[in-house]
């Protein structure tokens, strides 16, 4: 809990992403894919836009990688969950190699957003969402806690 900047939204975004992840534990297709709410939103609706916000964020706006998947959401947990990891595992990399200075390659506003900026965007998203399936998860089955 010490440490320059990328010595603490990493960690903190790594167990972000891995709260969202555990709520999928001991969750089936059909209850991921389930609503009890009015929006429509779902567990599996979730961690596939969490995988599309990875994907937009650091890899085409940040990385400016042409070809990124984003919107092709898969419709099972267990491809949903090896999508997110799988982009997760790019923006990581991509992430460590780069200054959290360095502006989005091919950003989509004004002013340009540097690394820094995507990395704490991605923390509070993903925070958010985790969040949300703690909900979804409680309204489900009654499962509580991380």
């Amino acid at each position: 809990m010490t440490g320059d900047e990328r010595a603490l939204v990493t960690p903190l975004l790594a167990y972000q992403r891995n709260s969202l992840l555990k709520k999928f534990d001991g969750i089936d297709d059909a209850q991921a894919a389930a609503s009890p709410v009015a929006s429509g939103t779902s567990l599996l609706w979730l961690i596939n836009h969490m995988a599309d916000a990875e994907a937009t964020w650091v890899l085409r706006r940040f990385a400016g990688q042409d070809g990124t998947r984003v919107g092709d959401h898969e419709p099972t947990v267990d491809a949903a969950i090896r999508r997110y990891r799988a982009v997760c595992d790019e923006s990581d990399a991509l992430i460590a190699q780069s200054s959290l200075d360095e502006l989005c390659r091919a950003p989509d506003r004004e002013p340009v957003p540097d690394l820094r900026w995507v990395v704490s965007h991605l923390l509070e998203e993903t925070a958010r969402h985790a969040g949300h399936a703690d909900i979804l998860r409680e309204l489900i089955d009654g499962s509580t806690g991380r």
